[in-house]
């Protein structure tokens, strides 16, 4: 009989997915990375440069140009939320993991 493809995917397995996003502090880095892959630019006007506020949950980032204030998870699916991101990418790893998707 020959392989269904579907059933076989290769993944990540979930004790290496928890060695990588296992944390808040990893998923933080992880969407930062991903969010903004050069680092960070203030949305209003581009600029790199940035303080880094860290009151509050997540990371907020003010821009030293026009001090627009920008956090984390600010325009994301992550926004409004009060899980913490270790929760949230574990629930779209097993949403993805799933045979049926």
């Amino acid at each position: 009989m020959a392989m269904n493809r579907i059933q076989f995917q290769a993944g990540l397995s979930l004790p290496a997915f928890l060695a990588q996003f296992g944390t808040d502090e990893q998923c933080a880095d992880a969407l930062e990375a991903f969010r903004w892959p050069q680092g960070f630019s203030c949305p209003g006007c581009g600029t790199a440069n940035y303080y880094l506020l860290t009151a509050g949950k997540h990371k907020n980032f003010q821009c030293k140009c026009c001090r627009l204030q920008t956090s984390l998870i600010a325009g994301t699916l992550f926004q409004s939320t009060h899980l913490a991101l270790s929760i949230w990418f574990l629930a779209i790893y097993l949403i993805s993991q799933a045979k049926t998707g």
